[in-house]
């Protein structure tokens, strides 16, 4: 579920950054017939935050419509992600897997921007500070999970996108700020070194003999995008990288425009030769969705 719902998520920001309204009008129409309150219910139901991260969608297309239904269904979603929280005031869907650092923080972004309500930008920067500290390693980097102990490439971009998306939206004097702030910039200084100069980087971040890959590669970009178009990255050094990083994705496009080299799905292991030897897909929605990030960051 969530790869198509992070790749709609690119749609919708790059349809309305391009003012291109029969796109618009195509992807909410899209949204219209497979919503149904039924299998909103059936989301619901499932409390995981594959399934939860689906209210980033109606959020948007609020964000873009200012339809109230749409705002309706989406706070729905990023509350039902707090009922019944743990004690230490974390979402219950809390697992500590890097993947969640995107997956959960985006529905809280995303309804603060809906609603202007800080609670929900807290709930986000509360839950990302917990990962940070958790998982994140001396280089800067992220493991999959506290008992997969490897840079997996995918895994580091969803923790790299989130922190954008919530740096993208925390005020300056938020008490959040500077300690995700540290992080990113810790974490997008060691991938600049990691960079492969074809603009790629790789399946296994340090492992020299892993193959370039294009979902971590998209979503390192978008980061490096948007961190040097806000200020928070040097203009030469990170404006170099991400222009590499575009170029590199741009020539991953084969005629269909479906994106090569990209990482099939893949659960935490105590495995090296696990994530050395992930299928490379062509066409999955988790490499499709970063490039549209990239190109409405570059839009922004």
């Amino acid at each position: 579920m969530y790869p198509v719902i992070c790749t709609w998520y690119g749609a919708l920001t790059f349809a309305q950054l391009t003012k291109d309204k029969p796109l618009m009008q195509r992807l909410i129409a899209q949204f219209d017939a497979q919503f149904t309150p039924a299998f909103e219910d059936f989301l619901l139901s499932k409390q995981h935050v594959d399934y939860s991260v689906s209210g980033a969608i109606p959020l948007e297309i609020y964000i873009s419509s200012k339809n109230a239904k749409y705002l309706s269904t989406g706070v729905t979603f990023a509350d039902h992600q707090w009922e019944s929280p743990l004690p230490d005031g974390l979402s219950r869907e809390t697992r500590y897997w890097i993947d969640d650092m995107y997956m959960i923080t985006i529905v809280q972004v995303q309804a603060y921007r809906a609603t202007g309500d800080k609670k929900y930008l807290d709930r986000a920067a509360q839950e990302m500070t917990a990962y940070l500290d958790k998982l994140q390693q001396p280089n800067g980097l992220f493991y999959h999970a506290p008992d997969a102990p490897f840079f997996w490439g995918r895994g580091n971009g969803w923790v790299a996108a989130g922190m954008t998306e919530l740096l993208r939206s925390l005020p300056a004097n938020d008490r959040y700020r500077a300690r995700i702030m540290t992080s990113y910039e810790k974490m997008m200084k060691t991938l600049l070194a990691l960079q492969a100069p074809d603009g790629m980087w790789r399946q296994l971040l340090d492992h020299p003999e892993a193959w370039e890959e294009s979902s971590s590669t998209g979503m390192f970009t978008f980061a490096m995008i948007t961190g040097v178009k806000n200020g928070w990255l040097d203009e030469k050094s990170y404006g170099r990288a991400a222009r590499k990083g575009w170029l590199a994705l741009v020539n991953h496009l084969d005629t269909n425009a479906d994106i090569t080299d990209v990482c099939e799905g893949t659960g935490r292991k105590n495995d090296l030769n696990y994530y050395l030897q992930r299928k490379r897909n062509t066409g999955d929605l988790h490499g499709q969705a970063p490039i549209l990030w990239c190109a409405s960051a570059l839009l922004r």
